[in-house]
């Protein structure tokens, strides 16, 4: 089936008809296959269609769904032509939804952490399909602990907040304000891209000296490469032109210390075991 063949479609000449296929949104948590949970495994295996997004990972893929299952690619990257409207993707649920189908919409990191999940469950909440929404390690979790960034270590911050910024205008000044003064680790998703305006606008506004900026590449797999910066050194670093791989992660906060302080003995323990580390402060 074509990504495209159904956009547009209405689903109202089903009328009356009521659904017998079931919904699981599993997440398949971030990098690492083996970070899949017993859950997530068990819906894939009895799936008869899988709806995947463009990160997740292909062993996952392979070792979980059955030979006999369709396997649909849903990938979503922004500003990019071969990436799946939403639209499509929702037509595509209600599709194999009223073929009475056993459904997996399988979606990187925690299904609920930045994955667009309301879209999808409004549109098959309007026909009463059923669902279950599976959890997983969403990347935040993921990048720190394979990092050993423990995100709310005692005396280092209280709170983490997750966020997003890849447009402009998506953070205002008030909230730059906040967030170069709060003691909270910040967690940028989806931000390397624009990752100068974000320091930018962290030392525009004073943000302690003393809060590091953690750069994680593809994190929890083999080729994971961890940066480690301070703010104010970012430009002299020669890191406002790099390009960071896809997918990256930023946090930012006291926590960021400890990265040093651990990795390096566990590295010690592992000797065999290649890690990526390049230390910038």
């Amino acid at each position: 089936m074509s990504r495209n063949q159904l956009t547009n479609t209405s689903y109202k000449p089903f009328g009356s008809k009521k659904s017998e296929g079931f919904i699981h949104f599993a997440s398949a948590s971030c990098g690492d296959p083996d970070l899949l949970t017993v859950k997530a495994a068990n819906a894939l295996q009895q799936a008869e269609v899988v709806l995947t997004d463009r990160l997740v990972s292909k062993e996952i893929l392979e070792r979980y769904v059955s030979s006999t299952a369709e396997i649909v690619y849903v990938g979503k990257q922004a500003y990019k032509e071969n990436s799946t409207k939403q639209l499509t993707i929702n037509e595509l649920l209600l599709h194999y939804a009223f073929l009475d189908k056993k459904i997996v919409r399988l979606k990187g990191g925690d299904s609920s952490i930045f994955s667009n999940i309301l879209d999808e469950l409004e549109t098959i909440s309007a026909y009463n399909i059923p669902f279950e929404i599976i959890p997983g390690v969403t990347a935040a979790l993921g990048a720190a602990a394979y990092c050993t960034i423990p995100l709310t270590a005692r005396n280092y911050a209280n709170a983490v907040r997750f966020l997003t910024y890849w447009e402009t205008d998506a953070i205002n000044e008030n909230y730059w304000t906040e967030l170069a003064q709060t003691d909270d680790t910040l967690v940028f998703y989806m931000s390397s891209k624009v990752l100068p305006e974000v320091v930018f606008n962290l030392t525009k506004h004073q943000i302690a000296a003393e809060k590091l900026l953690a750069i994680i590449e593809q994190a929890t797999t083999p080729q994971q490469a961890v940066t480690i910066s301070n703010l104010y050194d970012f430009e002299k670093n020669g890191l406002k032109n790099k390009i960071f791989a896809s997918p990256s992660l930023i946090i930012i906060g006291k926590v960021v210390q400890l990265h040093e302080r651990f990795f390096q003995e566990k590295e010690k323990e592992e000797s065999a075991k290649v890690c990526y580390f390049e230390e910038i402060v």
